[in-house]
């Protein structure tokens, strides 16, 4: 293997390795998420895609069986119910990095 891939190099051929964004793919992998106030950053039609993207699921209404709120700009009786229900309360920035594959700090961060 390895000298059809010095032969495939000396042909001008660039291998390259893909990148792994599992992480990305499956951040939100079996977890509901629900959109409540104005989000700065992105439109909520855009929020929903991309949590579906991650394998999230988007709720409109918050249950106990919720994982996340995200909690924009006048966000009301949604970010209400979560905090009576003990359920995480993302900011829109900490919801950006949970797209992105990162973690949280804090199981319970609120914004």
């Amino acid at each position: 293997h390895t000298a059809t891939l010095a032969r495939l190099t000396e042909a001008g051929v660039t291998l390259t390795v893909p990148r792994n964004d599992t992480d990305t793919r499956s951040s939100l992998a079996g977890k509901t998420v629900v959109l409540t106030g104005t989000l700065a950053q992105m439109t909520r039609d855009e929020a929903k895609d991309a949590i579906r993207a991650r394998g999230g699921r988007v709720s409109s209404s918050v249950s106990a069986r919720t994982d996340y709120v995200v909690a924009g700009e006048k966000a009301g009786s949604k970010r209400a119910k979560a905090e009576a229900f003990g359920i995480t309360i993302l900011s829109e920035d900490q919801f950006r990095t949970l797209l992105e594959g990162g973690q949280l700090s804090n199981k319970r961060k609120q914004q």
